[in-house]
């Protein structure tokens, strides 16, 4: 069974072909079971290989350099983080027709960390700030800046607006376009990191995270990690935490006034790009961008003191 595509320059991978994949570069896994991973991320297949590995394969070519980070970069953050990320186990190369490098990884268990799926909102955006803000401070030097390999996560702000408008018109008739423009205008209003780059990971959403028994547990996918603006993972205040967890999250974090804003400019600016693309190639995507449209704008209209 092939994975379903979402890209138009996208690789179609199949159950078949990751077993030839496998069995040809590590035979020592080649009698393990293989299974299609049904995932809402958007430029990896997943399989589970076995009961305590999954390999991931890009789909798109461009996500082949995010790969290549994760196996650099993972091993030296995993230990000073405090939640479970993935662990790289080995890198496999093209061959079978399959034209990029691919990689295998320590399984993590969990769920997809849906609000839904927490018992707890408060506990999860302590977690979750704990995590970022440990992410922040570890030393980031010689780290990827932003760029076009990167998905240009962590850039300045205003680097985003030319692509932030062209969604906007592109949404007209599906969104507000006058109040998604005024919210955007206001994130851009604010001042730019003038600090050092950190470490982000950039995709702070709930597809890149897990959770165990109702507790978050896990934060997977680095390929959109680079350093730069710390707002771009403070994003997941609105793209993800329920409202009455914001608060809870924004404390433990510890961010400044103009940081939190530009985070939420980042939520509006990913949820406004990505609901034009995936609206009808991936319907959870596209759901989790309304939602963050319509979480920002609430925040937006109470902290502008609009009349709602």
């Amino acid at each position: 069974m092939a994975v379903s595509r979402m890209h138009a320059d996208e690789v179609d991978t199949d159950v078949a072909l990751v077993r030839r994949l496998v069995a040809g570069q590590f035979p020592r896994w080649g009698d393990r079971t293989v299974e299609p991973v049904r995932s809402a991320g958007t430029v990896h297949a997943i399989y589970r290989l076995g009961t305590d590995m999954v390999v991931r394969l890009p789909r798109v070519e461009q996500a082949t350099s995010s790969l290549e980070k994760e196996l650099q970069w993972l091993p030296r953050l995993a230990p000073r983080l405090p939640l479970a990320v993935p662990i790289p186990l080995a890198s496999g190369v093209p061959a079978e027709g399959y034209p990029w490098h691919w990689a295998v990884y320590r399984w993590l268990d969990g769920e997809t960390a849906t609000r839904e799926r927490i018992a707890d909102p408060g506990e999860v955006a302590t977690r979750l700030a704990r995590f970022v803000a440990a992410l922040h401070r570890i030393d980031a030097k010689d780290g990827p800046l932003p760029g076009e390999h990167h998905w240009f996560k962590g850039e300045r702000l205003a680097n985003r607006d030319d692509a932030t408008r062209r969604a906007i018109a592109a949404l007209d008739g599906m969104v507000d376009v006058a109040a998604v423009t005024a919210a955007w205008e206001a994130a851009l209003m604010q001042p730019a990191w003038d600090g050092p780059g950190v470490w982000v990971h950039g995709d702070l959403l709930e597809t890149n995270l897990l959770a165990r028994d109702g507790q978050l547990s896990a934060v997977i996918d680095f390929g959109c990690l680079a350093v730069g603006d710390p707002a771009c993972d403070v994003m997941t205040a609105w793209a993800y935490l329920p409202v009455q967890s914001r608060a809870v999250f924004r404390a433990a974090l510890s961010v400044d006034d103009a940081t939190w804003a530009r985070g939420r400019g980042w939520a509006l600016s990913w949820a406004l790009i990505a609901l034009p693309y995936y609206k009808d190639t991936n319907s959870g995507f596209a759901r989790m961008a309304r939602r963050t449209i319509a979480e920002v704008l609430a925040d937006h209209t109470q902290a502008s003191g609009e009349p709602a």
